[in-house]
């Protein structure tokens, strides 16, 4: 994303013109590529309208066959952006790419019109997923270290299945514990583009509201009857005896 390309003798790098829209090759003269601003920012409408995921500026790029550069697809996307600016949905630049969404504010009124609801993840979901989004990679001895209680199997199976975490490898150590941190979706399902824009710990769980059309977490209050994934086993009828004879050892 901050790939930077000189202005070449005799363009501008804010607006070029007349790209033809059938899509006809402009001279090779040394100069960029020749383009209809208009044209151009209504084509990567069309496309991230359409698109169910992020799309990266390289992906755009390839709707108009090489004669558009990414410098030029980013700025026409700041256009872009400042045009939905005041409207009920929003263009975005998240990790995996660029995007619209609607914006936070308007989301609850579209629940009202949806059955499907956001799943409950319990407390020891949301502490597990905090952990290892501001000190990953981490393994499960890690974790459990911090919370000062077990991890169960669920708890960080739940957040894979999400697609929140993922194993990136294993610590030198005996056992070689996997090491888990998280994944470009959980930064895209927060509206960041990298592990820095994270919010302070204590703002975590307002980010992690249901919002923009995607299924997110509920707050960690929710009932815990309600949950996907109950706080850590406590009886033997809830946990697997071969675990809790792993636990114990």
């Amino acid at each position: 994303m901050n790939e930077q390309t000189n202005p070449k003798p005799g363009s501008d790098p804010d607006f070029v013109e007349d790209l033809q829209p059938g899509g006809q090759s402009a001279p090779e003269s040394g100069s960029d590529p020749q383009f209809d601003v208009e044209h151009v920012k209504r084509v990567l409408e069309a496309a991230l309208l359409s698109s169910t995921e992020p799309l990266t500026v390289q992906q755009l790029k390839r709707l108009f066959s090489g004669q558009v550069d990414a410098d030029t697809i980013r700025k026409v996307l700041e256009m872009l952006r400042g045009e939905w600016g005041e409207r009920s949905i929003e263009l975005t630049s998240v990790a995996s790419g660029w995007r619209f969404r609607v914006k936070p504010q308007y989301q609850e009124f579209l629940d009202r019109i949806t059955n499907e609801k956001p799943p409950r993840y319990s407390r020891a979901v949301l502490e597990t997923l905090a952990i290892i989004a501001y000190r990953q990679p981490v393994t499960r001895g890690d974790i459990e270290e911090v919370r000062g209680v077990a991890v169960s199997p669920p708890t960080l199976k739940a957040l894979e299945e999400r697609g929140w975490i993922e194993t990136v490898g294993h610590r030198e150590t005996p056992g070689r514990p996997a090491l888990f941190a998280t994944t470009r979706k959980f930064l895209d399902d927060l509206n960041l583009r990298s592990l820095e824009e994270l919010p302070p710990l204590e703002e975590l769980q307002s980010a992690l509201e249901p919002a923009s059309t995607l299924v997110a977490l509920e707050a960690a209050s929710a009932p815990l009857q309600d949950s996907l994934i109950d706080d850590e086993p406590t009886t033997p009828e809830s946990e697997d005896p071969q675990e809790s004879q792993n636990h114990a050892g």
